[in-house]
């Protein structure tokens, strides 16, 4: 295992035991639960006779299930209403922090824990989620994991883990105009395949993570996942005290200032060693889009779509082709051009303020093309609070998008907002696998917020570069 890296000296201050299996008993900081994944859990603690070990670091919300034109109870969809009542008797029961809609707190799951301070440096973090390796742009070790091992955090707050590897990827130099943390990981998974994080903690590092904000650091950590990796995270730094400071479970008075310095000795030494490397150039990095049906699958905004047959791997080749096919693309294409149907902004991967301004930014004096559905969607009661503050959501109403609640939305579709038939979304979203947004034939372009905003308005996906510059024409 790599060594003095903030993975080896987190992973080693939260090991209870190895066990026989040669796993890790890994003590574990903070668990969040969500609606989805946890009414099994909760079920097994009952048929046991068991309580919640450490209910003062569990945390529920709602976000996956909830309908976000409108937050009325009873929720039209019958099991959705089933699992909000599922949690609300399991949060009460079990005496649980619950951020539901009274709360004022409620918001998908990976942006609540950051915004609230409950997130913090050195922690050991676990959620039913696959996406919970967002929190890795704090500086802690962060999983997905599945309603069993929910069930054994829930009644043990340790899980069993094998050791991983970790990779260093080093982004160096000055990112270019219109690129977004969103294009870095897009670009690094493009790079590095979907598979090849397998076994693998990545720890980002370089001028250009130095350079991001937080809400960035979040976005590149959140799509670790669509790499292969189990985790991925930043060290932290001066940006990182900055975003906690005065959040409502970060350390306050004299407790802030010992736990910063305990933080700044959690970064990775400069001589930590690793089990790999990687170095790319800020410079190599445009404005990315997906065009099949992974987040691999992807190509700079300028670039031509890949042939297949230039692919050695076979089963990366047939995947090629099955994506060809259900995009309705064919290589040699470039993806400026490609019509839209539905226009969505949000998800744990982009629906922080930031993401929110930065669509803003390009719908200001525009309206969504005809034709185009948009939608923009908050990924918390709080992120809503402060659009609204800022007047974000006049901009977007007045440009045609709709203005929702706050939740998962269309990113996957456990909810009404869905593709219907085989629609075309550009997505700010982290996944496009087939069915994802709802529809077995509905079809999902990643990119960023910015670039979502600016293909709403022109009915098509566009270079945001060119785009920013016909703006600042007119």
């Amino acid at each position: 295992m790599a060594k003095k890296t903030l993975y080896n000296k987190i992973w080693d201050a939260h090991a209870v035991a190895t066990l026989p299996t040669g796993q890790t008993q890994l003590f574990i900081g903070l668990h969040l639960v969500h609606e989805v994944t946890s009414p099994q859990a909760f079920d097994m603690l009952r048929e046991r006779g068991l309580s919640v070990a450490y209910p003062e670091r569990t945390f529920a919300t709602v976000d996956h299930i909830v309908p976000t034109a409108t937050h009325h109870r009873p929720f039209v969809d019958g099991q959705a209403e089933e699992m909000m009542r599922a949690i609300e008797t399991n949060t009460r029961d079990f005496g649980l922090n619950f951020f539901d809609f009274g709360s004022g707190r409620q918001g998908v799951v990976h942006i609540i824990g950051p915004e609230l301070g409950l997130t913090q440096p050195g922690m050991t973090i676990a959620c039913g989620d696959s996406h919970t390796a967002t929190h890795g742009a704090f500086g802690t070790l962060a999983f997905g994991i599945g309603t069993s091992q929910v069930r054994d955090v829930l009644a043990t707050q340790c899980l069993a883990m094998e050791p991983m590897k970790v990779r260093r990827i080093e982004v160096n130099g000055e990112l270019g105009p219109g690129v977004t943390p969103k294009d870095v990981i897009l670009f690094i998974i493009n790079r590095l395949g979907v598979k090849g994080g397998i076994g693998y903690a990545y720890e980002y590092a370089g001028d250009v993570f130095k350079a991001m904000n937080m809400d960035g650091r979040m976005t590149v950590c959140n799509m670790s996942i669509e790499g292969g990796a189990r985790a991925g995270y930043v060290n932290p730094d001066q940006t990182t005290f900055d975003y906690l400071e005065g959040r409502e479970y970060s350390p306050k008075g004299a407790e802030w200032g010992a736990a910063v310095e305990r933080w700044r000795a959690l970064a990775s030494d400069k001589d930590a060693e690793y089990d790999d490397v990687v170095r790319f150039d800020a410079a190599e990095i445009e404005p990315m889009v997906t065009w099949g049906v992974t987040p691999g699958q992807s190509v700079s905004i300028s670039a031509k779509l890949p042939d297949p047959v230039s692919v050695a791997d076979e089963g990366e080749r047939k995947s090629m082709e099955l994506a060809y096919r259900h995009m309705k693309l064919k290589p040699g294409q470039r993806m400026q051009e490609t019509k839209i149907d539905v226009a969505f902004i949000g998800s744990c991967t982009n629906g922080r303020i930031s993401d929110l301004r930065a669509a803003a930014a390009v719908a200001r004096g525009r309206r969504v093309a005809s034709g185009v559905k948009a939608l923009v969607v908050p990924g918390s009661m709080q992120v809503r609070k402060q659009a609204i503050a800022e007047g974000l959501d006049k901009i977007f109403l007045e440009a045609g998008f709709e203005w929702r609640e706050a939740g998962c939305s269309m990113c996957l579709a456990m909810n009404p907002d869905k593709l219907s038939g085989d629609q075309v979304s550009a997505s700010s979203s982290n996944r496009n696998f087939i069915g994802r947004q709802g529809s077995p034939t509905g079809r999902t372009l990643l990119m960023s917020p910015a670039m979502v905003a600016a293909a709403a308005t022109a009915g098509h996906v566009v270079d945001i570069r060119e785009f920013s510059l016909a703006q600042g024409r007119g």
